[in-house]
């Protein structure tokens, strides 16, 4: 993902946190705030220790930023998008976080239509 797609910093994750609206299921819990002045989404990722090594880790955070890669076309682009994964992710694998996502995303209302 390109720089301008990614939340790194903290005060930009509480804002999401603080302001935005949650919506979640069994491996994802996604926080997504409304912000009219970007022309394109962006995502902050936290996945935690408890899930597992960093290896384990980053891995997860590879496939959700790959999603994202795949379906741009059809987020809704004017949100900041806080992603936190839960522990039954670690044992998924692409197409199972594919469909997750697109679950709660689904959920969120925040997808235009479905691949």
């Amino acid at each position: 993902m390109k720089k301008e797609y990614r939340i790194k910093k903290n005060k930009e994750f509480q804002d999401v946190f603080q302001h935005g609206k949650s919506t979640a299921n069994r491996q994802f819990v996604v926080y997504v705030l409304e912000k009219q002045d970007v022309n394109h989404f962006r995502i902050g990722l936290s996945v935690s220790k408890k899930i597992g090594n960093a290896v384990v880790r980053n891995r997860i955070k590879r496939l959700i930023r790959q999603f994202f890669l795949e379906h741009k076309d059809v987020v809704d682009q004017h949100k900041d998008y806080v992603i936190i994964a839960r522990k039954p992710v670690a044992e998924m694998d692409y197409v199972e976080v594919k469909g997750s996502l697109q679950h709660v995303l689904k959920r969120a209302k925040v997808l235009s239509r479905s691949r």
